[in-house]
């Protein structure tokens, strides 16, 4: 086919469409606003030490995304083992959690009172169940959910569970409960399935960013070109399509346009401009901005976990990566090791306006604070700010996205893929999937892209033992943090 295809966007769905549409023959740009292309799932390199912005496992439950992931990469994707804890009260649990440890740490007391909790909770579920607070508290008790969820939802999202909608519970958690993770941990896992709980995972060598970059590659090889730093400003409709887009200085006159672009901003862009109503409904819609410390360690890894989830409200930090722990590769040098502390924040408040010096000795203190890390040990710092990283599933948002929808249904060569252009809290492989289906809609199919991980379905389950991809030397552990 001869169509050209404009794709706004060069992370994991827009890189995935341009890819696809290049192979099939299509004439194909991608325009992509930052300096370096996979979004939120890049991989930063500075001084030769690689670091990921959000720890991205690579596992799904489609298989077209699993052979794209293997033809691209082939051997370079490497098969590892979940190590993860939370830290809770100077402690740290296992996670998944493990009965045996629960009550070694926190005591029987406090493990009683969560199953008291739990049971009230199944007697006399909360209804309606709208809020994620509510979602929560059916499945796992009020106790449970003051403990190892409020206070680390109020640090990531910024605002309560009893203001974000349950969809969100419902669309990555869904089939995890007090009671399933209580049978694993007394019984193990049943067939090897833990939704949720993923043990194994593909990860890149070089870290996540590889594989968006070896697209690119091969999308230029295959004749597409990629155009980075090169913002899309304009976006120009008449007769119900689309008829030019421009970016990067330029003007692009596509047959066809695929768009990752957050809803908000393609709202703004737009000439002529939609509704009143639509600019309102898109102007309500927010997101939570989010940005890593990684700090370099004189030393070894302090501990031997692929991440932390840190439940503590009296450090910033919610998430703490080893980047070590994910490859080997992601390290250059013996002797030293890299930690990523993970901040969520909202554009201009304090934590997002610090500059880059106090973000890194925040950072050090806070390492401190838990007791992982002895401040004299951190030699440098590196900060990665990303704005609009996670859409929020506030009260009104639904309304709202439906309302864009309606307007962007209108446009009949234009459509939204991945988290940001779908308002939906995709992972990278759901967010490939809705390329994938932006592309076959090209060849003659009907797909609601609207609908794609809309069932509510979460997709970490077991990687099976038997995997042909290289396997690298687990990282040697270490001590556990008590």
């Amino acid at each position: 086919m001869s169509d050209s295809v404009a794709v706004l966007g060069a992370g994991p769905a827009g890189l995935t469409a341009g890819y696809l549409l290049a192979r099939a023959g299509h004439s194909v740009v991608v325009l992509e606003a930052d300096r370096t292309v996979g979004g939120l799932a890049r991989t930063e390199l500075r001084d030769g030490y690689r670091f990921d912005l959000g720890g991205h496992r690579f596992f799904t439950k489609s298989p077209e995304v699993e052979r794209l992931w293997h033809e691209v990469l082939g051997d370079e994707l490497l098969v590892r083992r979940r190590l993860s804890r939370i830290y809770y009260r100077d402690r740290f649990l296992n996670y998944p959690l493990d009965v045996r440890d629960v009550v070694r740490k926190l005591g029987p007391l406090e493990l009683a009172r969560a199953l008291g909790s739990y049971l009230a909770a199944a007697v006399r579920p909360q209804r309606p169940e709208e809020t994620f607070e509510q979602w929560m508290c059916n499945r796992f008790g009020r106790r449970l959910y003051e403990m190892f969820f409020a206070a680390y939802t109020e640090k990531v999202w910024g605002v309560g569970g009893h203001e974000l909608r349950a969809e969100w519970a419902a669309q990555r958690i869904r089939g995890l409960s007090f009671a399933s993770a209580a049978r694993a941990a007394i019984f193990g896992a049943q067939n090897g399935q833990v939704r949720s709980l993923v043990e194994r995972f593909h990860y890149p060598r070089l870290g996540p960013g590889q594989m968006w970059e070896t697209m690119r590659s091969e999308l230029e090889a295959a004749g597409g070109e990629v155009h980075t730093g090169a913002p899309v400003t304009a976006i120009s409709v008449a007769g119900g399509r689309v008829t030019e887009v421009r970016a990067g200085g330029r003007a692009f006159h596509p047959d066809h346009v695929i768009s990752s672009i957050p809803l908000p901003t393609i709202a703004r862009m737009t000439l002529p401009a939609p509704g009143r109503a639509v600019l309102e409904a898109a102007a309500g819609l927010r997101h939570r901005e989010f940005l890593t410390v990684a700090l370099v360690l004189d030393g070894p890894d302090p501990f031997p976990d692929n991440w932390l989830y840190v439940h503590d409200p009296g450090v910033r930090v919610a998430r703490i990566q080893n980047f070590r722990a994910w490859s080997p590769w992601m390290v250059p040098e013996d002797g030293r090791s890299c930690l990523g502390l993970e901040y969520f924040c909202f554009a201009g408040d304090e934590v997002w306006s610090m500059p880059d010096s106090a973000l890194v000795a925040l950072a050090s203190g806070e390492l401190a604070r838990i007791g992982l890390v002895d401040p004299s040990r951190v030699e440098r710092g590196y900060v990665v700010r990303v704005p609009k990283a996670y859409p929020i599933y506030d009260t009104d948002y639904q309304r709202r996205v439906v309302q864009i929808r309606e307007w962007l249904d209108s446009i009949d060569n234009l459509q939204q893929v991945g988290r940001n252009g779908l308002h939906r809290y995709n992972n990278s492989d759901h967010s490939m999937l809705t390329a994938i289906r932006a592309v076959e809609n090209l060849h003659g199919a009907a797909h609601d892209l609207w609908s794609v991980n809309a069932d509510s379905w979460y997709h970490e389950t077991q990687v099976p033992d038997e995997h042909p991809y290289r396997q690298v030397p687990e990282v040697p552990a270490v001590e556990a943090l008590t």
